[in-house]
């Protein structure tokens, strides 16, 4: 089955390059489309401190998508991993989700720090993020994602 989405706007400003680290203090705009969305789509986001972004790797090629497992950042250190267990943006469907925080909502734009997109990403979503959708219990994971994630924010 085929889907098609279409972006409900785009990354202005932050990052222009995508590397690996220190994305924390990235300062980006997400520009909703005018065209689509009513001047008041954003209305009350700026009550929660934190948002949810859907977002399209789309500088990442066909020939540059995984489908099997790799070594993270291509670290032979690190263990061969499933494309599925780690959050490498050649994903086979390419999509990227980061929790950041609010700044400011200014009618269709939100502005917020801690976004690891780049200018121009184009957004298929945004989502406050509740209290009540965060994991339950107790969360792990392996000894290598805390040093890959180290330096990340």
């Amino acid at each position: 089955m085929t889907y098609t989405i279409e972006a409900i706007g785009h990354v202005r400003g932050g990052r222009t390059e995508p590397t690996d680290d220190d994305w924390g203090t990235s300062h980006a705009i997400i520009q909703l489309d005018p065209a689509v969305f009513a001047p008041d789509a954003l209305a009350g986001l700026d009550a929660f401190s934190h948002a949810e972004i859907v977002f399209l790797f789309d500088q990442v090629t066909p020939q540059q998508i995984e489908r099997g497992a790799r070594h993270p950042r291509g670290r032979t250190d690190w263990p061969l991993t499933g494309i599925f267990a780690q959050r490498g943006k050649n994903r086979p469907k390419r999509l990227g989700v980061t929790i950041c925080r609010i700044m400011a909502v200014e009618g269709l734009s939100l502005h917020v720090e801690g976004l690891d997109a780049i200018h121009g990403t184009p957004v298929i979503d945004i989502k406050p993020v509740m209290r009540e959708f965060l994991p339950r219990g107790d969360i792990h994971q392996p000894a290598w994602v805390s040093e890959l994630m180290a330096a990340y924010w």
